[in-house]
């Protein structure tokens, strides 16, 4: 693997807007699936944000693998690394057994290592980071050097006293001159408790801005070579795997 994810767990709440009435068994990414350009996502000081493209023949072709439900668009990176992010806030902190859903469609172009995760950070109330669950990345391999994008999943249960959700998207390049790391309809969805459990206390979910630091360690890569021919600007469904990790 060429590259490793490190999130570190020191986001800030700094205003609050919009409420969500209704939490179980709904998104709780906003624009997870680019119909909406970046709107939802905040870039990260240092490093370039993804973009909302086409589906096309710059990017994935509608008939090259993806979701049937792709829309009109989808995220490609852009320049070496592109960061994006959002946080969610429950207002309380958790106290019983939550199960969630995190999916996503992750992919690449051809037989380049350009890749994109989707993570998701748990935090308490003084947002230090009590878990976390990332998919991807999905490797040239996984595509058999196909251009497209493939679904990758994974579930589990929200730690206790989790608080907030930060959710983060990134892109890497390893070769190329473009960052063709992507990423489609991306989810995370809560599900309701068995009939008769009470709900958690509190669940309206107030989106709210932050401030975090990002970082990755990464092995010997391959020099980005300039690909001429394709574009100017540098900006089969198969169920995979994902990771969940709790923090001890």
């Amino acid at each position: 693997m060429h590259v490793r994810f490190l999130m570190a767990a020191a986001l800030l709440a700094a205003a609050c807007n919009g409420q969500a009435a209704v939490v179980y068994g709904s998104n709780l990414v906003v624009n997870g699936d680019a119909e909406a350009g970046l709107a939802g996502w905040t870039g990260y000081a240092g490093y370039g944000a993804f973009q909302s493209v086409d589906y096309g023949s710059n990017w994935v072709l509608p008939t090259q693998p993806g979701p049937a439900d792709r829309g009109n668009r989808m995220f490609a990176g852009f320049g070496q690394y592109a960061v994006g992010w959002q946080t969610l806030d429950f207002g309380t902190a958790t106290s019983g057994t939550i199960a969630y859903s995190l999916t996503g469609w992750l992919g690449g172009w051809q037989d380049q290592g350009d890749n994109a995760l989707f993570y998701v950070q748990f935090l308490d109330e003084f947002d230090n980071e009590v878990g976390n669950s990332v998919l991807g990345p999905v490797t040239p391999q996984d595509r058999n050097d196909q251009t497209g994008l493939m679904f990758r999943e994974t579930d589990g249960f929200v730690p206790t006293g989790t608080r907030k959700l930060s959710f983060w998207l990134s892109m890497e390049r390893l070769v190329s001159g473009d960052n063709d790391g992507y990423a489609d309809n991306l989810s995370f969805v809560l599900r309701a408790p068995p009939a008769g459990d009470v709900p958690e206390p509190g669940m309206a979910a107030v989106f709210a801005l932050g401030l975090g630091m990002l970082g990755w360690s990464r092995r010997s890569r391959r020099p980005a070579m300039p690909q001429h021919g394709r574009r100017e600007v540098e900006p089969q469904p198969q169920a995979g795997q994902g990771q969940q990790q709790a923090a001890g």
